[in-house]
């Protein structure tokens, strides 16, 4: 008993306990992650994943190396899933025009058959976010109010308010999100394009997300019944157009009396 004992309080047990609780910690962790992240290559067929593979080579290779590995000039795309492909070439962002800060919205290259091709080959590659489905994006079951509480505590700082979009460091900016379908609003949340963070189900729910669409596509609807938005800033605009113009005025009649014959 004694020398179990003694085996017991090895100077290495403390060690090997610390490791132990941190496989543990490690494991429950990947399997948590795993749980809000979509299975790869589900309901594309072999055709499709072949086509969207040549399309690949083509239009996107060039960038992201032969296997989607990467390079110099491009992430690998291995695990971005489906949807992360859907928004970068369905917006227009990829392929991209030319080598800058970010990409920037544009005309789309492929027609919509193309873009699934495309992102079946991707989703082949790894699991990651899936596109969602209609019932994800049907604003008619979403809460405006819940979800513009949403936008302001995980998206306002970036792409304002009012969803005006805002400028960020070293020449990026977060882009205004009017006129943006559903679905890519939806994409660009799952899969964190550019800047933006990635928001999957732990931090914000599928219920929040069809919040978050609803409400900014209530706000798009309402439009600016006040006249110019100035950006939607608030009274920093407003404020600094009353000053200049009224500066402007105030310079302008100053000229006019001084120029009056005596």
């Amino acid at each position: 008993m004694k020398a179990l004992s003694q085996r017991r309080r090895h100077p290495l047990a403390a060690v090997a306990l610390l490791l132990m609780g941190l496989l543990i910690t490690g494991g429950l962790y990947m399997a948590a992650g795993s749980v809000n992240e979509a299975k790869a290559a589900t309901g594309y067929s072999a055709s499709d994943i072949e086509e969207g593979n040549k399309l690949f080579v083509a239009n996107c290779a060039t960038c992201h190396g032969m296997n989607a590995e990467g390079s110099a000039d491009g992430p690998s795309l291995i695990g971005v899933g489906a949807a992360a492909v859907d928004f970068q070439v369905g917006t227009g962002r990829m392929p991209m025009q030319m080598q800058g800060p970010q990409a920037q919205a544009k005309p789309v290259q492929f027609d919509d058959a193309q873009i699934s091709q495309l992102a079946a080959y991707v989703s082949s590659l790894g699991a990651g976010p899936s596109i969602p489905s209609e019932d994800m994006l049907d604003t008619s079951q979403g809460n405006a109010a819940a979800g513009g509480t949403v936008f302001r505590v995980n998206c306002a700082m970036c792409h304002n308010a009012a969803a005006a979009g805002g400028a960020l460091t070293r020449g990026k900016f977060a882009p205004s999100l009017a006129g943006v379908s559903e679905k890519h609003i939806y994409e660009a949340m799952v899969t964190g394009p550019q800047n933006m963070p990635v928001f999957n189900d732990s931090n914000v729910t599928a219920d929040e997300k069809r919040d978050v669409i609803t409400f900014l596509k209530e706000i798009e609807a309402q439009g600016s019944p006040g006249g110019a938005k100035l950006g939607s800033l608030g009274p920093v605009s407003e404020g600094l157009f009353i000053w200049t113009a009224g500066l402007g005025i105030i310079i302008a009649f100053t000229i006019w009396l001084t120029s009056r014959p005596s």
